[in-house]
């Protein structure tokens, strides 16, 4: 299997997780006027289709390691079930983020909740793995998150005056935040620490990708059916609606779910080298993509009251600063 060799290397791999994450709600887009509910579908489909292909070519191909069967085969069921819970958490905070978005908007839902993910998701995996200078590395988190508070209140300024009572959708937040910080612990602890001599019953990072995907895909069938008959906003969708949807939107919904993956893969397997803290914390840094994409491709900020690009140019600073000091942190 494809095992990272140096820490420049896991960098440039975490980038590319933060691109990705910050990067795959562009195919929402792409596919206008599909529910959430019936694009998730599609979504989840991606990933899993991701999921298998990394695992056949990465995960099983290479002189080092071992291959993405044979670890399967052998993998202990405690690890199993810890990548599985990683991905019932991680989809279950995901559509609470969605609910949170819905209800409150991003300016309150993306602040509140990716910012306490990041955070404390830092805190949980230096703790449990530490790796990297702590000093420097949580400098940089605080730059990054003082950078996405400034990104929600660039995007207040583009708020209607007739929003709902953000009270549910903060608490939402919070429970998204939370939960999101979590995940990527669970997954983790699946992993073998010498992924060239991977210890009995642990995982590759393939392999726990693929089962953290089937907790996804599980746990969707519970999460996304209820959201599917309860919506936070519009009429209650069904499967048949799912079925009548155009190719362009299921393919859009596919997309978007492999990007994801992408990402979020390369994040696990880049995490041997840079660190569980510093892989996770940077590819949080895909809220200030996003806001890439909104400002300069969906021109999103053209006509934002005037200041807003005050608040604009400090948070892509204060961003790049942050990811410096991330990627430091992790050299020392």
């Amino acid at each position: 299997m494809y095992i990272v060799e140096t820490y420049t290397t896991a960098v440039i791999l975490t980038f590319i997780t933060m691109l990705c994450w910050g990067s795959w709600a562009n195919t929402q887009k792409i596919a206008k006027g599909y529910r959430f509910e019936l694009f998730y579908w599609d979504y989840v489909i991606g990933i899993l289709i991701f999921s298998l292909l990394i695992g056949f070519t990465l995960g099983s191909k290479g002189p080092s390691g071992m291959g993405f069967l044979a670890n399967m085969l052998q993998a202990d069921q405690g690890n199993i079930l810890s990548a599985i819970l990683g991905g019932v958490i991680f989809n279950l905070s995901n559509i609470l983020l969605v609910a949170a978005i819905a209800i409150a908007g991003m300016a309150i839902a993306f602040p509140v909740g990716v910012g306490l993910c990041m955070v404390l998701g830092v805190i949980i995996n230096y703790i449990a793995a530490p790796q990297g200078d702590a000093f420097t590395l949580f400098l940089g988190v605080g730059l990054v998150t003082v950078a996405i508070v400034l990104d929600a209140l660039a995007y207040r300024k583009l708020a209607t005056s007739n929003q709902k009572t953000p009270a549910k959708g903060i608490i939402l937040s919070v429970l998204a935040g939370f939960l999101m910080a979590w995940f990527f612990r669970f997954v983790a602890s699946s992993i073998a620490t010498n992924l060239e001599m991977p210890e009995p019953g642990k995982l590759t990072p393939y392999t726990a990708f693929f089962f953290f995907v089937i907790g996804i895909v599980v746990s969707n069938f519970i999460f996304n059916t209820i959201l599917m008959k309860r919506p936070i906003e519009g009429k209650p969708v069904t499967f048949s609606d799912y079925f009548k949807s155009d190719a362009k939107s299921h393919l859009a919904g596919i997309a978007g779910g492999m990007v994801w993956a992408v990402g979020t893969s390369l994040s696990l397997i880049a995490a041997g080298k840079a660190g569980y803290a510093i892989s996770f914390g940077l590819g949080q840094g895909a809220t200030l993509i996003g806001a890439l994409w909104g400002v300069f491709i969906w021109k999103e900020f053209e006509k934002a009251p005037k200041g807003t690009s005050k608040l604009l140019i400090p948070m892509f600073l204060l961003f790049f600063a942050g990811l410096g000091f991330i990627i430091y942190a992790g050299s020392h």
